[in-house]
C-alpha cells in the first residue's frame, strides 16, 4: 500500500471522526451519520488495501 493511500484513508477516518462528533454535539443526526458513513469508507478502503498488500507478498514469496 502507498503511502500515499495510507494518509488519505486515515485522513477520511479522521474527517468522519470529526462530523461525527460535531453532529453529536450539535445535535444534528444527519451530520452524525455523514461522520460514521466517511469514517466507515476509510477503514473499509484500509481493509481493502491490506489485502492487496498481503496477495502481493503471498505472490511475491510463492516466486522464489
Amino acid at each position: 500500500m502507498s503511502l500515499l493511500d495510507k494518509l488519505k484513508n486515515r485522513a477520511q477516518r479522521a474527517k468522519g471522526r470529526a462530523k461525527e462528533g460535531a453532529g453529536r454535539e450539535s445535535r444534528d443526526p444527519g451530520l452524525e451519520a455523514e461522520g460514521r458513513k466517511d469514517r466507515m469508507a476509510g477503514g473499509a478502503k484500509q481493509a481493502g488495501e491490506k489485502i492487496k498488500d498481503a496477495a502481493r507478498e503471498a505472490r511475491r514469496t510463492t516466486e522464489r
